[in-house]
């Protein structure tokens, strides 16, 4: 029996509207764990049957690493 609840691409169109809703920021796709992770706040939101579910109550804690916290900034 495959998994078929853990879609391993989402839709770049649904990643640039959403934003994590307790920062308001970015999130990142972590195609491995299939969950959408807020580096600001330190969270990962599930994505189940293909469907983001962006309660701060179901993410997880995540731990960021220093350099990959940090968004590349565009030169000015």
């Amino acid at each position: 029996m495959t998994e078929r609840g853990r879609d391993k691409e989402i839709d770049v169109k649904l990643l640039e509207l959403l934003a994590c809703p307790l920062t308001k920021g970015p999130l990142v796709w972590d195609a491995e764990k299939s969950e959408l992770v807020s580096r600001l706040a330190r969270l990962a939101y599930p994505v189940r049957d293909g469907i983001p579910v962006m309660l701060p109550s179901e993410a997880r804690p995540v731990e960021i690493d220093a350099p990959a916290a940090r968004a590349p900034r565009k030169p000015r």
